[in-house]
């Protein structure tokens, strides 16, 4: 999703995060209390933004380079722009004492460069997170910048340990409540999101030279890369796309469980992911499991309904 408006352009954190409305899940709904709706908003914040950085999806105009001290004539270097990124993350835990409040800094006294790492400054220190997890997702995207094509389901589920868990694992962080079992779940359903997200992509992440659907699975399906940039799917492509779905599904399914661990609005917040992802999968299946001519995108109305039965736990 490329940025056009000139405002955004000029406010990069402003255009980084009203991306979040177009996500297939919610990302700080209104029923949160505000010290969780912040605090998620500064980790989506950085996560958004490094996929923006991975992806070249940056706003126009070399705004975040420049934040991040990157030469002009190196803002399209995509590598060279995630070290600078990194480099920032360090001064969110390193910083001083009171980074949090000086919001004209270059980051020469330790405090982050860019406004959206000096958003997740408070937040790191209120929840005690890490840098694990973010270390995680700067990986994800370099490695998105050398890696291609996957061979294997397990090599995919490998990146998606890097690009998609850590953000259920900030998500039990921020909100306390964090156990190895929750976590195992979560990881689940996170894989499963990406793989939703891969099959809606299909086309587009195709036009970046990137095939997230594993080799050994297109071989089985007869589907060639040529029959990925057709205007729409033959056979086996659909047949492709069905079998990976339904993994995303038995996935989802899987993590479910997590959704009747917690109590409150947390449960109504993790229901929404679970939700999200089968919203999704039924689009996808309501097209057929075309998915080449544009990414499907699930109704409201489907997703209250995906909604409901997983607060029940009949799915």
């Amino acid at each position: 999703m490329t940025v056009t408006d000139p405002a955004q352009a000029a406010d990069p954190e402003r255009a980084t995060l009203d991306k979040a409305a177009h996500e297939n899940f919610p990302v700080a709904p209104f029923f949160l209390p505000r010290a969780w709706r912040a605090d998620l908003m500064a980790v989506y914040g950085f996560a958004r933004l490094v996929d923006d950085i991975g992806d070249g999806d940056l706003a126009p105009g070399g705004a975040d380079a420049r934040l991040l001290g990157v030469p002009a004539e190196h803002a399209d270097d995509r590598l060279r722009m995630l070290d600078a990124f990194e480099e920032d993350l360090h001064r969110v835990f390193v910083g001083s004492a009171d980074a949090a409040g000086d919001a004209g800094t270059d980051g020469g006294d330790g405090t982050p460069r860019h406004p959206l790492l000096r958003r997740l400054v408070p937040t790191a220190r209120r929840c005690a997170l890490t840098p694990e997890p973010f270390l995680g997702l700067i990986a994800a995207n370099r490695q998105d910048q050398l890696v291609a094509r996957y061979e294997t389901y397990d090599d995919l589920l490998a990146y998606c340990e890097l690009s998609a868990n850590p953000v259920g694992r900030l998500v039990l962080a921020v909100t306390g409540t964090s156990t190895p079992e929750r976590i195992r779940r979560s990881d689940e359903i996170c894989t499963a999101l990406q793989i939703v997200e891969h099959l809606q992509d299909v086309a587009e992440d195709l036009g970046r030279d990137r095939v997230y659907l594993p080799a050994e699975d297109m071989k089985r399906f007869h589907v060639q890369e040529a029959d990925l940039a057709a205007p729409t799917a033959n056979a086996p492509v659909r047949a492709l796309i069905a079998h990976e779905a339904g993994r995303a599904r038995e996935l989802l399914n899987e993590g479910a469980p997590l959704v009747g661990s917690v109590h409150g609005r947390l449960r109504l917040l993790l229901a929404g992911f679970v939700a999200g992802g089968r919203a999704a999968l039924h689009a996808i299946a309501a097209a057929d499991h075309d998915v080449l001519p544009g990414p499907p995108k699930p109704g409201k109305v489907q997703l209250l309904r995906e909604a409901g039965v997983v607060l029940r736990g009949e799915g």
